[in-house]
């Protein structure tokens, strides 16, 4: 799931080459100053928004299975720690006032634009990242046969990863209680009382 190389450990699988058909509609990419996380019943929505006029918009959503973001968590972490190797650490984000009222995910989606062809989002089950100073790239793709296509190709801001790494490892989190919290509730009771010996 990542370009870059990894270091293998004692252990670890040998690392596959993975390459992917790139169509020329995805080839240029879009470019992103931040993203949303959201799940839905059995998927993952990425919403990658471009700040740069008003009104903001989703510059790409990307719709990803339960299953692969495990998989994209680590690849981002190990790139990001690539980048920290060779960078050092992403410019901060300014933080925002402690005091405002946080909007609601609708008022969000009420003040963004997205089109008829970027709503209906891109499949992926997969994805390739790489670096270089300001940005991060992500080939998101479908791995399918006869050979992989990269589905969408997203640049983000290279301050803006962390955050999207903290806001996916927390979705997820969140995603996993739940589903044990449904597991527990759906449990049968366990059969138990007094016995009478004869």
């Amino acid at each position: 799931m990542s370009e870059q190389d990894r270091p293998q450990g004692e252990g670890q699988q040998p690392r596959q080459h993975i390459s992917a058909r790139v169509p020329e509609s995805v080839s240029r990419g879009t470019f992103s100053t931040g993203v949303l996380v959201m799940t839905g019943a059995s998927e993952f929505i990425l919403d990658f928004i471009q700040n740069l006029g008003q009104p903001a918009q989703v510059a790409a959503r990307i719709v990803m299975p339960h299953a692969t973001v495990p998989q994209f968590i680590q690849a981002l972490k190990t790139n990001l720690d690539l980048y920290r190797n060779q960078f050092g650490e992403p410019p901060e984000l300014p933080k925002p006032n402690p005091n405002a009222k946080k909007p609601t995910l609708q008022e969000i989606y009420d003040d963004l634009k997205i089109t008829d062809d970027v709503a209906h989002g891109s499949y992926a089950n997969a994805v390739m990242i790489g670096h270089a100073a300001s940005e991060f790239k992500f080939d998101f793709m479908a791995n399918l046969v006869p050979q992989p296509v990269v589905s969408n190709r997203v640049y983000l801001a290279a301050p803006h990863v962390p955050r999207l790494l903290q806001s996916l490892t927390k979705t997820y989190e969140d995603l996993q209680k739940r589903i044990q919290q449904q597991n527990e509730q759906q449990r049968p009771p366990e059969q138990g009382g007094e016995s009478t010996g004869q």
